[in-house]
């Protein structure tokens, strides 16, 4: 028995790793098989389904675009942080650049 399932995720690995429309049902086939559940697997593939039609993008989309968004406002805050700190530093060396040496 495990030497079967050992087989079919090595078939599974190397020879449909470029079938990407087919890794939308795989999840929940996966889940059907592991707990035998059908309304969870149900569940699984319909709330995947509803996900794409409603917002256009797979769940697997939405949460990289996600993650990449708050990578780039991070970054967006960062650098504001790092400019305002810049023209502190040069208010601060304006100032004393201005006042007459003794």
């Amino acid at each position: 028995m495990i030497l079967n399932k050992i087989i079919a995720g090595l078939f599974l690995l190397f020879f449909l790793n470029g079938c990407v429309q087919s890794t939308a049902f795989f999840g929940p086939a996966y889940t059907l098989v592991s707990t035998g559940n059908v309304y969870h697997a149900g569940l699984s593939y319909g709330s995947g389904h509803a996900v794409k039609n409603v917002t256009g993008k797979t769940p697997t989309e939405n949460i990289k675009n996600f993650i990449n968004n708050k990578v780039e406002e991070n970054e967006e805050k960062k650098n504001d942080a790092f400019l305002l700190l810049v023209k502190k530093n040069i208010k601060k060396i304006s100032k004393i650049l201005k006042t007459p040496s003794q």
